[in-house]
């Protein structure tokens, strides 16, 4: 397998095709959305992966990193610093720095940022092969993270979200203020 070729971009560097490479989360390109964290995929934008999706999301106390949902793949969470919260089946728990969430295919879930500071969650799952379903949830909807009306269009679920933007790196600044 070659290295992959790097490219700078306009908040940080990307692979630009299908190659191994080595990156520091400081200088890759990130995504924000306003009230939805700031995030990057850890993967080439030219070559992402059939099969695994992976990325580190960084959230603000109160914001939540998506919409409540369940996919037929599973996924992981590992916090890597501050705190938030996991809304799991409709039940809430608080993880911290260290704590891993595991949820197994058809698990309804979702994180929100917690605590007095920005908390990083590595988020690992295995890609779905039918849509995602994003269902009516009390709990996470006093989080603002339940859709009003089931569905499984994201475009739905998402019909009301501000837009994605390129942004700097926070790694810097969560590592400073948490570590």
């Amino acid at each position: 397998m070659h290295e992959a070729r790097i490219q700078e971009t306009a908040t940080g560097r990307q692979a630009a095709d299908d190659g191994w490479w080595i990156l520091n989360l400081d200088e890759i390109g990130w995504e924000a959305v306003p009230g939805g964290g700031t995030w990057c995929v850890l993967e080439s934008p030219r070559a992402p992966s059939r099969t695994l999706g992976i990325g580190v999301h960084v959230l603000q106390p109160g914001e939540p990193s998506a919409k409540y949902h369940l996919e037929d793949a599973q996924e992981g969470f590992l916090v890597l610093a501050g705190e938030c919260l996991a809304i799991v089946e409709g039940e809430e728990r608080r993880l911290r720095t260290w704590d891993y969430l595991h949820c197994p295919p058809g698990t309804a879930h979702i994180t929100v940022g917690a605590g007095d500071g920005p908390c990083a969650i590595l988020m690992v799952g295995a890609r779905p092969s039918h849509p995602t379903h994003y269902p009516v949830d009390p709990v996470a909807a006093r989080h603002g993270a339940s859709v009003a009306t089931a569905t499984d269009d994201p475009r739905q679920a998402y019909a009301d979200r501000p837009p994605i933007v390129d942004a700097p790196s926070p790694w810097a600044h969560v590592m400073g203020a948490v570590g």
